[in-house]
C-alpha cells in the first residue's frame, strides 16, 4: 500500500550481490596529495611571512609590528590554501581529469547499471513557504519519473514547523500532491510532522533514521529550496551501489532563480568558480570530503550507526547542540571507515540563496558559530587528520575576517605612530652616525602584488576555463558578455569585501562573548532592502570607516591611499546593500547580458517546470480524497557518538570511560 520496500536483511542473496557490485573508487596517492597540498601552502606562507618580517624589521621590530606579523601569517595561510585549491582544480578541469581517479570523467563510468536498491528522498522543513516547497518537490518527482526509476524512490517531507497555520498548509498541500501524482508516486509521498523541533535539522533527520531508515539503503537529503534532477539522483544511487565503501557523496549545488543584482552576482560567481574550487577540494580531500548538509546521498545504515550527535559540555558558543552538524557527520563517517566523496562534475544539483546582503550575512551568523564550535572538536578521539584540517579551515574562514581587520587597524596605528614621532636618527647614548630610516618600497610592492595575485588569480583562472570551453562560454552568453560580467563581478566583490569583513568580524566577537544565536527560518523568497534598513545595519561600520579614514588622511596621508579600497566599501555600504537588493536593477543587468548563467541562457527542464508551477494559480486544488499515511515504524537505535577525551578509568584497564566508538574498516 505504501510502496515501502523490504528491509535490506530480507532481500535475497542474489539481490545483495547485484547491488553491491564491488567496484570501489580507486584514488591513487591520497597521502601524497595531502602532503603536496600542505607543503605548497606552508612554503608559500613561509615565503610571505619572510617578506613581511624583512619589511617590518628594517627599522627594528616593535611589539605592535610583531603582532601585525602574527596576524598576517594566519590570514595569509588561509588565502594561500584557497589559492592552491583553485590551482589544483584549474589544472584538473583544464585536462578534463577526474579529481579522484585522475582519469577521464567519472559519470560516464557509472553507465546504466540497474538500480536494485531503495532510496528515501528526505526534505526537512521549518516554517517554510509551502507553495515553493510543494512546487519544488513536484518538479523533482516529474523529473525522476522521466528516468523510469521512480519506483525506487520514496519522498518524505519532514516538518518541524512550529506555526500551526503553516503546518495545516503543508498537510493539505502534500495530500493534494500525493493525489495528483498518484499514477507514479501513490503511497510514496509521505509527510511527518514533529511536535517540537528538538535538535533542529540534525534531530529531524535522526528521527527519520531511527523510525523509518531501516527500510532504505540510501537517503538523499534536500533543503527546502533544493532542486535536483532525476538523472542526478539516479547517478548518485548508481555511484553508491558501485562503491560499497562510500558512506556519503556530496554534489555541488549551483544557485539558481535569482532576480536581484546581489542574487545574480552570487549565482554568476558560483557557476564560474565553484566547480573549479570543488574539483580542487575533491582532489586533496579524496575520501575525507566535507558534507554541506543537503544535495547529497548518504548510506542510511552507516549514518544511523555512526552519526548520532552528542550535546557538547559547557555553554555556547563552544558547548551545547552542534550547529554545523554536517561537517561533524562527515568526520564521524570517515572515523568509522566510510569514504566521504565530493563529486564536483555531477550536473543537475541546484539551490537558492538569500538575494540580498543582509539576509545573506544573517545566514552566515549561524554558520560562523557552528564553524567556530568545531575548534572544540579538533581533539575529538579517532578523527582522521583530514577531518581535523577541515574543521580548522572551516573555522578560519570566519576568523580570517577578524584577523584582517585587526591587522589593518594595527597597521594604521603603526603608520600614525611613525608619522607623529618622526624618524629617530639617534638613539640613547653616544652615537657618531645617525640611524637613517629604511623604507623597503620594492619589497612592499612585491608583497602587495603577491597578495593581490593570490586573491585574484583564481578568478582569472575560472574565467579562462570558461573561455577555453565552448559549451561553458556560450552558457554565459559568449565572450562579449562573459568578460564584462566578470569585470563587474570582480569590482562588486572588492566593494562589498570590507562590509563582509566587518560583519564576520562582528559575528566572531559576539560569538566569543557568548551572545545567543537566533534560529529563525531562512528568508528564501526574496525581498528588497530599504535604504533606511540598510543605513541602520551599516551606520556603525560607515561611521567607523569615516573616522578611520579621516585619522589616516590627517595623520598619515601616505597610508590613507593604501586604505582607500577598504574605506570606499565601508562608506558606500548602505547604498550598495540597498541597490543590490533591487529586482529591477537585476533584471536590467540581465537584459544587458550581465551576469548571464546557464540556467538563464539554456534553462534545464526541471527549472522551467518549477517556474510554471510557481506561476500557476493557487487555491484551486480540490480537497484530497485521502491523506498520506506513514509506514509502520521499524525502530533502529542511533547511538550517540563520543567527541571528547575523558579521564582514564579507575579500574586500571587504561580504557577511557565514554571514549568508546566503533571503527568499521572495509578491506
Amino acid at each position: 500500500m505504501f510502496g515501502i520496500p523490504m528491509l535490506s536483511s530480507d532481500r535475497s542473496e542474489e539481490s545483495l550481490k547485484r547491488s553491491s557490485n564491488p567496484a570501489p573508487t580507486t584514488v591513487p596517492g591520497p597521502r601524497l596529495r595531502v602532503l603536496g597540498f600542505v607543503t605548497l601552502v606552508l612554503s608559500t606562507t613561509a615565503y610571505g611571512i619572510a617578506m613581511m618580517f624583512d619589511i617590518l624589521r628594517a627599522n627594528g621590530t616593535t611589539l605592535l609590528e610583531g603582532s601585525i606579523l602574527i596576524l598576517f601569517a594566519t590570514a595569509f595561510a588561509w588565502i594561500t590554501a584557497a589559492f592552491w585549491t583553485a590551482m589544483a582544480g584549474f589544472i584538473l578541469q583544464l585536462f578534463e581529469a577526474d579529481p579522484l581517479t585522475l582519469r577521464w570523467r567519472r559519470i560516464p563510468r557509472l553507465g546504466e547499471a540497474a538500480i536494485d536498491t531503495h532510496t528515501a528522498v528526505v526534505m526537512p522543513v521549518y516554517n517554510e513557504h509551502t507553495a515553493r516547497v510543494i512546487a519544488g518537490v513536484e518538479a523533482i518527482c516529474e523529473s525522476l519519473a522521466a528516468t523510469g526509476e521512480a519506483d525506487k524512490f520514496d519522498f518524505y517531507l519532514l516538518s518541524d514547523s512550529a506555526d500551526p497555520a503553516v503546518a495545516i498548509q503543508e498537510e493539505m498541500a502534500w495530500a493534494a500532491l500525493q493525489q495528483q501524482l498518484a499514477d507514479v508516486f501513490r503511497g510514496r509521498l509521505l509527510y511527518r510532522r514533529r511536535s517540537s523541533n528538538t535538535g533542529r535539522k540534525p534531530g529531524n533527520i535522526a528521527d527519520f533514521c531511527r523510525r523509518w531508515g531501516a527500510y532504505y539503503e540510501f537517503m538523499i537529503v534536500l533543503d527546502a529550496d533544493s532542486v535536483m534532477t532525476g538523472t542526478a539522483m539516479t547517478s548518485l544511487v548508481r555511484a553508491m551501489q558501485a562503491d560499497p565503501q562510500a558512506g556519503l557523496i556530496q554534489t555541488v549545488p549551483i544557485p539558481v532563480r535569482q532576480q536581484t543584482m546581489f542574487g545574480r552576482f552570487v549565482q554568476f560567481a558560483s557557476e564560474i568558480y565553484s566547480p573549479m574550487l570543488a574539483t580542487g577540494l575533491s582532489f586533496w580531500q579524496t575520501g575525507a570530503a566535507n558534507y554541506w548538509g543537503h544535495n547529497a546521498i548518504i548510506r542510511v545504515q552507516a549514518f544511523t550507526e555512526h552519526c548520532g550527535l552528542p550535546v557538547l559540555a559547557g555553554a555556547p558558543p563552544f558547548g551545547g547542540e552542534i550547529l554545523s552538524h554536517d561537517f561533524v557527520e562527515a568526520a564521524l563517517l570517515r572515523r568509522s571507515g566510510w569514504q566521504v566523496y565530493l563529486f564536483p562534475e555531477l550536473q543537475g544539483s541546484y539551490e537558492e540563496v538569500p538575494d540580498n546582503i543582509l539576509d545573506f550575512v544573517k545566514r552566515d551568523r549561524r554558520w560562523a558559530q557552528g564553524n567556530l564550535q568545531h575548534l572544540k572538536l579538533l581533539a575529538a578521539p579517532g578523527l582522521r587528520p583530514l577531518s581535523r584540517l577541515n574543521f580548522l579551515l572551516g573555522a578560519t574562514a570566519y576568523l580570517s575576517s577578524l584577523l584582517w581587520l585587526f591587522m589593518l587597524v594595527l597597521s594604521s596605528v603603526d603608520a600614525i605612530e611613525q608619522a607623529l614621532t618622526g624618524a629617530q636618527f639617534f638613539g640613547p647614548g653616544y652615537q657618531l652616525f645617525p640611524n637613517w630610516p629604511i623604507v623597503k618600497t620594492g619589497e612592499i610592492l612585491s608583497l602587495v602584488s603577491i597578495t593581490i595575485g593570490i586573491l585574484l588569480l583564481p578568478k582569472i583562472l575560472g574565467i579562462l576555463l570558461c573561455l577555453l570551453q565552448p559549451c561553458r562560454r556560450q552558457a554565459f552568453g559568449g565572450t562579449t558578455r562573459l568578460l564584462p560580467s566578470a569585470l563587474i563581478e570582480t569590482i562588486f566583490s572588492i566593494l562589498i569585501a570590507p562590509i563582509m569583513m566587518i560583519y564576520h568580524a562582528y559575528f566572531v566577537v559576539n560569538i566569543l562573548l557568548g551572545q545567543p544565536i537566533s534560529w529563525a527560518p531562512q528568508e528564501r523568497m526574496g525581498r528588497r532592502v530599504t535604504l533606511t534598513e540598510a543605513v541602520r545595519y551599516t551606520f556603525a561600520a560607515t561611521l567607523g570607516g569615516l573616522l578611520w579614514g579621516g585619522a589616516a588622511w590627517l595623520l598619515a596621508p601616505q597610508f590613507f591611499w593604501w586604505l582607500l579600497p577598504v574605506l570606499t566599501g565601508l562608506l558606500a555600504a548602505a547604498p550598495l546593500i540597498c541597490l543590490s537588493s533591487s529586482p529591477a536593477i537585476g533584471q536590467a543587468l540581465r537584459r544587458c547580458g550581465v551576469f548571464l548563467v546557464s540556467s538563464e541562457t539554456g534553462p534545464p527542464q526541471i527549472l522551467q517546470r518549477l517556474q510554471q508551477l510557481l506561476m500557476a494559480r493557487q487555491g484551486n486544488t480540490p480537497p484530497p480524497d485521502w491523506v498520506p499515511c506513514l509506514p509502520p515504524v521499524r525502530y533502529r537505535e542511533m547511538p550517540i557518538q563520543c567527541l571528547t577525551r575523558q579521564k582514564r578509568a579507575r579500574d586500571g584497564s587504561g580504557t577511557a570511560q565514554g571514549q568508546i566508538w566503533v571503527r568499521r574498516r572495509i578491506d
